[in-house]
């Protein structure tokens, strides 16, 4: 499967906003710039603005409105973490992130139970054979989550 490839966070900001134009959802973004600012930068010294290279590293939360309640945060190091109806689903690479919103606001995104491991699963299939899955703690089945259960 050939998808995009998103060399900033402002591109995947852009890419994000589509979809919710697509599923006439609101969009609430924070920004953060600097090696300072960003929540996950290793590489800049302590209360250092910019990395080695010089770049500004710029990362973004956002925040979709309607159902299910997702949130993504974008980090610099090309990977997000989107949350979905409070499931994290961490290293998401960002170059995935549109699709995957697809596949939520579009219905494919389900729950499955297993026996084993047992416990309930989001899971969030993309074009190709790309699927991401996360356990639902248990007591945690949200109405949303409790629609979309799959036999």
């Amino acid at each position: 499967m050939c998808r995009p490839h998103f060399a900033s966070t402002e591109a995947v900001v852009v890419a994000i906003r589509e979809v919710a134009r697509q599923f006439d959802l609101e969009v609430r973004t924070t920004d953060e710039i600097g090696a300072d600012q960003v929540s996950r930068r290793t590489s800049a010294g302590a209360f250092s603005v910019i990395d080695p290279d010089g770049s500004l590293p710029h990362e973004a939360f956002v925040e979709l409105s309607g159902f299910p309640a997702v949130t993504i945060q974008v980090f610099p190091d090309d990977d997000a973490k989107i949350t979905v109806d409070g499931i994290e689903f961490p290293d998401v690479p960002r170059d995935a992130v549109p699709a995957f919103l697809r596949a939520v606001h579009a219905g494919m995104a389900h729950v499955k139970g297993t026996v084993f491991p047992p416990g309930w699963w989001l899971i969030v299939p993309l074009p190709g054979d790309e699927t991401y899955k996360e356990l639902v703690p248990r007591g945690t089945l949200s109405p949303w989550l409790s629609r979309s259960v799959r036999r």
